[in-house]
């Protein structure tokens, strides 16, 4: 427990600065540590954003003894029957980068009539007791063929978002930070953390 008048401290098991940047947006009363250099992260071996999550969760509390949150997420497409799935990092390969993996999806949406998906996000939080939880935020949608936008990371250029209303059609990369983070899968799951861990703090 933090003392009074200081900010609860994670540590955030993670090296991706822009899911870093997208939790430091969301948890905005919170000290977000970023992974120590030193500490290694296990691989995803995980078949479902739950086991990835707690596998990186584990390691990292197991290794500073800190209260621990480790996110694990991806987008999940109906007429792919799940896919990519846990698989969405490095769906187009394991050094894939986020055009490569955009650029496959898309290729592979195309010759669907069902573009439905959903991003999926799952936090697992480990206290300074070692006490587990876990927290999930969903975001429905709808993928295009033809990017638009610059904003978001990964899939957000092709993913139209349900939330905004059917007369919206802007891409996930397109919504300004604060309207992504009301409505995103891991806004979602991170403001669902805030709420269990911290009920005080709004």
């Amino acid at each position: 427990m933090a003392a009074s008048g200081t900010a609860p401290r994670l540590v955030v098991a993670t090296r991706n600065d822009h899911k870093l940047r997208e939790l430091a947006e969301i948890l905005t009363e919170v000290e977000l540590v970023p992974l120590p250099e030193e500490i290694e992260i296990p691989p995803e071996t995980g078949t479902t954003f739950t086991d990835n999550a707690l596998l990186k969760a584990r390691a990292t509390h197991a290794a500073t003894g800190e209260p621990t949150i480790a996110d694990d997420s991806g987008i999940a497409v109906d007429a792919l029957g799940g896919r990519p799935g846990v698989h969405s990092a490095r769906f187009a390969g394991p050094d894939a980068t986020d055009e490569q993996n955009l650029d496959l999806l898309i290729t592979q949406v195309a010759r669907q009539e069902d573009r439905s998906a959903a991003y999926v996000c799952v936090i697992a939080h480990i206290d300074s007791e070692g006490d587990e939880s876990l927290f999930e935020g969903r975001c429905e949608g709808t993928l295009i063929i033809e990017p638009r936008g610059s904003g978001g990371f990964g899939y957000d250029p092709a993913f139209v978002p349900v939330d905004t209303g059917p007369a919206d059609q802007r891409t996930m990369a397109e919504l300004a930070p604060d309207e992504k983070n009301a409505i995103s899968h891991r806004g979602r799951a991170a403001r669902a953390l805030a709420r269990a861990l911290w009920p005080g703090r709004g």
